[in-house]
């Protein structure tokens, strides 16, 4: 994009950044067609574009360098998040991967010890192999953070709630000491959403986004987001998203934007839902642990109230042990389970065998990731249709 189309688009997120959120879902710059007045931002499936003047090339030129749906979405993201750019991938994996290829051979970086089993897999079996080193930290304890700083740290990956037991970073605090000795950050946003959680406001360098998840919302589009907090680093972000061409194509950009429009009615319904959800499980003898922020007894609730507006959608909960979590899944009947969250119709899943089933055994149990513990992505289903079919499926197991 030239400087010139940049300081434009600045100019039209500058003029949208004092509404309310969730008016900024819906008028986010290019919510009508400048050309034809359409209510929908036009899908661009084209991937070149003709030079009228060889002299004045177009502002797009390669729809892997540039498509104006993906820059859209794009603009979109970098209005709720905050951010001066953002970018869309082919997936939230694509993203993670791209933000991490900044690093070279020699870096180090401190993760949190309970991350996604993709990005715990690429770290381990991918970035291992480029020499690009990383510690393991419980980031709810900021001493343990600290200790883990080398002489070649360069950046600290936070994800807060963490997937899928819920732990709670403090962001402020992780982000106040790595800017103290020049780290990036970088942080998840995925469960939270900017519409419960602004980490660029709280000094994240880099947010990323699986948004497969609660932005699409309905189970049917594969995209990643990142958001860069400076110019500086949005440069370098954007020269890896067109070397790497790890770009979101037209038509899903188009889609996650439908998505992205309903996300503070989704989130608010199924967050409601979630709460409830989280109560009746805590009320029954026969769950062993239940994994929520919202509720009282939740460590780190207080640091997660302080930096974000909400608690989410996800509860998770151990039924006892393996065998039973599996006739549990086979049991239920209104949510699907599946890998994946964050959709209109709920989610059940088992993350010893989906979600971070890359993770060895041994390192699992070691962050509370048991056999016999269930991830709940509540949907839009009325909430205690969904509670009587899992006391059913509860009871039979």
């Amino acid at each position: 994009m030239s400087e010139q189309n940049n300081n434009a688009n600045n100019h039209e997120r500058n003029v949208h950044s004092d509404l309310k959120f969730d008016t900024k879902l819906l008028h986010f710059g290019d919510e009508i067609d400048k050309t034809t007045g359409a209510s929908s931002v036009p899908i661009y499936q084209a991937s070149t574009f003709h030079h009228f003047d060889i002299f004045n090339p177009p502002q797009h030129d390669y729809s892997r360098s540039g498509n104006p749906t993906r820059q859209a979405l794009e603009d979109y993201i970098t209005l709720l998040e905050g951010g001066a750019r953002g970018f869309a991938y082919s997936s939230g994996m694509a993203a993670i991967s791209s933000v991490f290829m900044m690093f070279s051979a020699g870096d180090h970086m401190i993760v949190t010890e309970d991350v996604y089993g993709g990005t715990y897999r690429l770290l381990t079996s991918i970035l291992s192999r480029m020499q690009i080193e990383t510690t393991f930290v419980d980031m709810t304890n900021i001493e343990e953070v600290k200790a883990a700083l080398k002489p070649n740290t360069k950046a600290v990956y936070m994800e807060t709630p963490s997937n899928p037991t819920l732990r709670i970073t403090d962001i402020a605090a992780v982000t106040s000491w790595a800017q103290e000795h020049e780290l990036i950050s970088i942080l998840d946003n995925t469960f939270m959403t900017p519409y419960y959680q602004r980490p660029i406001e709280l000094g994240v360098d880099i947010v990323v986004h699986s948004a497969t998840k609660f932005l699409g919302g309905h189970s049917d589009v594969l995209a990643g987001l990142a958001v860069a907090r400076t110019d500086s680093l949005g440069r370098q972000l954007k020269q890896l998203q067109n070397g790497l061409g790890t770009v979101l194509g037209a038509q899903e950009s188009w889609l996650l934007m439908r998505g992205m429009k309903t996300l503070g009615a989704r989130m608010a319904h199924s967050e409601q839902s979630t709460a409830k959800l989280a109560a009746w499980l805590s009320g029954r003898s026969d769950i062993t642990a239940v994994f929520y922020p919202g509720l009282l007894d939740h460590p780190g609730r207080e640091a997660h109230e302080r930096q974000s507006s909400g608690y989410g959608a996800v509860v998770s909960f151990d039924v006892g042990s393996g065998d039973r979590a599996k006739a549990v899944l086979n049991r239920v009947k209104l949510p699907i389970v599946a890998v994946s969250l964050g959709a209109v119709e709920s989610i059940l899943s088992y993350p010893a065998m989906m979600s971070h089933a890359a993770m060895p055994a041994e390192v699992r149990r070691d962050r509370g990731i048991t056999d016999g513990l269930l991830r709940f992505s509540v949907g839009l289903e009325d909430i205690d249709d969904l509670i009587a079919d899992l006391d059913q499926a509860l009871q039979d197991s």
